[in-house]
């Protein structure tokens, strides 16, 4: 059903005269006729019925009209959402993790809320790989993920992406047990220990198996956890070693000790379908986005 017909016959409801609706469209009568008849024809009913020397709605056509009115409405709220130029309007769904999600989100939504206030964002914690599902169902417009420069994400690359930052990365242990070198010598001195993977997303455990097998041995992972903060809990308690943020603030009894040759790197990204950037909601996100990262101490 075109809505261009629906135009048509709404015009008609309003004015009660095809002249009259050919005019203010800038049509002939004929035109008008034909979208009435294509519309009959459509919904397979009859919206004119003759009233005197002109013609009238059936009840039919009246209630197709009240239908018209709506969609119409709808068609032109998307269109005006969807347009470049448009004033940011809509509701932007995020999944991301937790990181990214408090470091370069959270501040947007404040700004949003005095710049575009008619932009609502939904938030979803996830791990890349989930987020990326999400992404690819359509469940979500955008999401926050982050690979590493020794496990990339070879399916982040199917998106339009953004970097929005790359932080090194350190090996968490006991500092009574600190040891140092290269990231493959430390890790063979380090090879009977367990070690600490990731509960919720792979690349970890991937980085830790290529340095492990540049060291000569297999890793013995028994503990996974997804929070930091879980991983120096289980590190303080002499369960295990595992990755850390070389930025991270350990407390005291962690060591964090710097890994090199090669240096293992964690990048964010921001990930969006290919061509939905365009929408301005989408994107006074990613703007706002990327000057948090910009400037993190305002």
């Amino acid at each position: 059903m075109e809505t261009r017909s629906l135009e048509v016959l709404l015009e008609l409801a309003r004015q009660g005269s095809m002249r009259n609706v050919a005019d203010s469209l800038g049509t002939t009568t004929s035109t008008v006729s034909q979208q009435i008849a294509a519309l009959a024809r459509e919904t397979g009913t009859s919206l004119l019925e003759p009233a005197g020397r002109g013609v009238r709605l059936t009840p039919a056509g009246r209630r197709l009209v009240d239908h018209a009115v709506t969609i119409l409405a709808a068609v032109g709220a998307a269109t005006a959402e969807l347009d470049p130029e448009a004033e940011p309007e809509g509701t932007v769904r995020v999944a991301g993790f937790a990181t990214a999600v408090r470091k370069v989100l959270m501040p947007v939504v404040g700004i949003l809320a005095g710049t575009h206030p008619r932009v609502k964002i939904e938030v979803r914690e996830h791990e890349p790989a989930e987020a990326l599902a999400l992404l690819a169902a359509d469940a979500v417009d955008l999401a926050l993920t982050y690979d590493y420069n020794l496990a990339p994400d070879s399916n982040g690359s199917t998106y339009d992406s953004l970097h929005l930052w790359s932080t090194p990365w350190s090996l968490g242990m006991p500092e009574a047990a600190a040891v140092r070198g290269t990231a493959p010598e430390v890790f063979r001195l380090l090879k009977d220990s367990d070690w600490i993977g990731n509960s919720r997303n792979r690349a970890d455990e991937e980085v830790l198996r290529l340095i492990s097998s540049m060291a000569g041995f297999e890793p013995r992972i028994r503990h996974q956890a997804d929070s930091l903060d879980l991983v120096e809990d289980l590190i303080l308690a002499g369960m295990g070693i595992g990755l850390l943020p070389a930025d991270w603030q350990p407390r005291n009894g962690v060591a964090l000790i710097p890994l090199r040759e090669p240096e293992v790197v964690v990048r964010a990204y921001a990930r969006t379908r290919h061509g939905n950037n365009r929408w301005p909601a989408l994107a006074a996100v990613l703007a706002g986005v990327t000057g948090a990262v910009e400037s993190p101490g305002d």
